[in-house]
């Protein structure tokens, strides 16, 4: 089934996202990859406070290559998800609703998601040019020492993504 959200997201939005489903993403998406997630992670288990608020936000796991001129950002594929795996139960503890990614999670995180509904949809790897396009504005917030692997906040457009795993843990990959 094809469907449209707009971030943020809600309960009742997750509610409605299924295994499988074809989901256009509108609104603001935040990156963040290995080195961001360790940092978001240490932060937050040191009590500090971290760039975004995490409650019913989607992180993409990107890493975007240099915009040409003209152009808002560079290609902007997913990366590997299982490299997150072991933050993602924490982030999702403390209100993070969506993940975009590519690969297999593993049972802790899908449990964690299954106890704090959540979704994670897949964006197509080798598509990065392409998913470029549904990226309106980018705009750097945090860690900016790790250039491509700085988190930045986009505001998309329409972006196009798979339901891999539902909030109930029905998972694609599986079935």
């Amino acid at each position: 089934m094809r469907k449209n959200i707009i971030t943020p997201l809600n309960e009742e939005k997750i509610k409605t996202l299924n295994a499988g489903d074809f989901v256009f993403i509108t609104g603001t998406v935040y990156t963040a990859r290995d080195a961001a997630h360790e940092r978001l992670y240490t932060a937050i288990k040191k009590g500090k406070e971290i760039p975004f608020n995490l409650e019913n936000n989607i992180i993409y796991y990107l890493g975007p290559t240099p915009a040409k001129p003209g152009q808002v950002i560079g290609s902007a594929g997913p990366t590997t998800s299982s490299r997150m795996d072991k933050y993602t139960p924490l982030l999702l503890s403390k209100g993070l609703k969506g993940m975009i990614g590519k690969g297999k999670r593993s049972e802790d995180v899908i449990d964690a998601m299954k106890e704090n509904n959540a979704v994670y949809f897949a964006a197509i790897g080798g598509a990065g040019a392409l998913l470029s396009k549904c990226i309106k504005e980018s705009e750097v917030i945090a860690y900016d020492d790790l250039g491509t692997e700085a988190i930045r906040k986009l505001r998309v457009e329409k972006l196009p993504v798979i339901v891999v795993i539902d909030s109930k843990g029905n998972n694609m990959y599986e079935q």
